[in-house]
């Protein structure tokens, strides 16, 4: 169906480009893309993605907005707060472009749906801010061979790269394994509210790029961005032969959960002790508390709490014997991010009496005992 009217008055910047023109524009309607995360990344990247013309776009976040997300997630406004932010998203790209087929998943992504969910895709662009969410993204579209623009963000820098099945490497072929926790979130590190507009752009972008044909999209290519230099740099790479999911041989044939998975209600359910808290039932006499520090063995090595156990997070699920009979446990990271996943799992295995460290070892570290080292 050739483009109506309002169409070619709403484009028409776009069809003064020889680039695109008509024919490219009825490509961008005829494009599906599925946005996930419509956080700070997801805000911009889906808004022009939007006004771009993208005829059916997914988004898909199980959150509700807090006040905290209002300084970079420009998709949403005072009176969103404590609503579900895929809803919002939605309403607000049709009051942007009413001709769009704007869809909303208000889901958590797991390996358990994300087949159902990629099938009615053809781009997958990645504003998600957990690392175990990333690998299950990369994996799926692999797997089901879907184009992936991915991005992250981290207090003043950024990152972006794309694959596109055939045509490069996969997120694992430059980041084969990172843990969960290991890098803080940005509510322990801060990330500047303007960083996820440049990225999340560069995102739409790319997404349009590759709907299209033109240009030289990154693949192969990460380019990174800091945002204090305002410097661009790429760092370019190649396809592992050993990628556990593009290799050849891959050990990932069907998109899995990481070990540690949790939901985003299970983690909501999670009980948080402070330091000062723990510092006074520790001193307490008659109240056995058993500490446990899911750090990796280096990180426990490097020093830990006195009377503490290591059990990495990875771990924790084959130590349900041994935790079913803990009575009160006390689960410690270095900031907090995997031992409110060690807790979740915890209460998954039916140990009532787990808590986690409010602000891990760091928080430890500033409030109770400044000479702890850590690493």
């Amino acid at each position: 169906m050739p483009l109506s009217e309002a169409e070619l008055r709403r484009y028409s910047r776009h069809l003064s480009l020889p680039e695109i023109g008509i024919a490219g524009q009825e490509k961008l309607r005829s494009a599906r893309v599925l946005v996930i995360g419509t956080g700070g990344l997801g805000s911009p990247a889906a808004l022009y993605l939007a006004a771009g013309g993208i005829g059916q776009l997914g988004v898909l976040d199980f959150d509700r907005v807090d006040e905290s997300n209002l300084q970079r997630q420009v998709l949403y406004d005072s009176a969103s707060i404590g609503m579900p932010k895929a809803d919002l998203a939605r309403t607000r790209l049709s009051a942007l472009n009413p001709e769009l087929q704007v869809r909303a998943h208000q889901t958590e992504l797991c390996a358990a749906n994300v087949q159902r969910i990629f099938q009615d895709y053809d781009v997958i662009v990645d504003g998600s801010d957990r690392i175990a969410t990333r690998y299950l993204v990369n994996d799926a579209c692999v797997i089901y061979r879907k184009t992936l623009v991915s991005a992250a963000i981290h207090r003043f820098e950024g990152q972006a790269m794309t694959y596109v099945p055939g045509r490069g490497p996969c997120y694992r072929c430059l980041f084969a394994q990172i843990a969960e926790g290991v890098a803080p979130s940005c509510a322990e590190a801060g990330v500047l509210g303007a960083l996820p507009g440049v990225l999340g752009a560069i995102q739409a972008t790319e997404a349009i790029k590759v709907v299209l044909g033109v240009g030289e999209p990154l693949i192969g290519r990460l380019l990174t961005y800091d945002a204090l230099e305002m410097r661009f740099q790429e760092l370019r790479f190649t396809r592992r032969i050993d990628c556990a999911v593009c290799g050849e041989h891959p050990s990932i044939t069907r998109p899995q959960d990481p070990a540690g998975f949790c939901s985003v209600e299970e983690l909501r359910q999670v009980r948080s002790i402070s330091a000062a808290e723990l510092a006074q039932r520790m001193r307490a006499a008659g109240q056995p508390i058993r500490l446990i520090d899911v750090r990796e063995p280096q990180e426990f090595a490097a020093d830990h709490l006195p009377g503490a156990i290591n059990i990495p997070l990875g771990a924790i699920e084959q130590q349900q014997r041994q935790l079913a009979h803990a009575g009160s446990v006390i689960f410690i990271c270095r900031s907090g991010v995997r031992s409110r996943r060690a807790c979740a799992i915890a209460h998954r295995l039916g140990v009532a009496g787990a808590w986690q460290l409010e602000g891990g070892l760091a928080a430890w570290q500033a409030q109770i005992d400044p000479s702890l080292r850590l690493p």
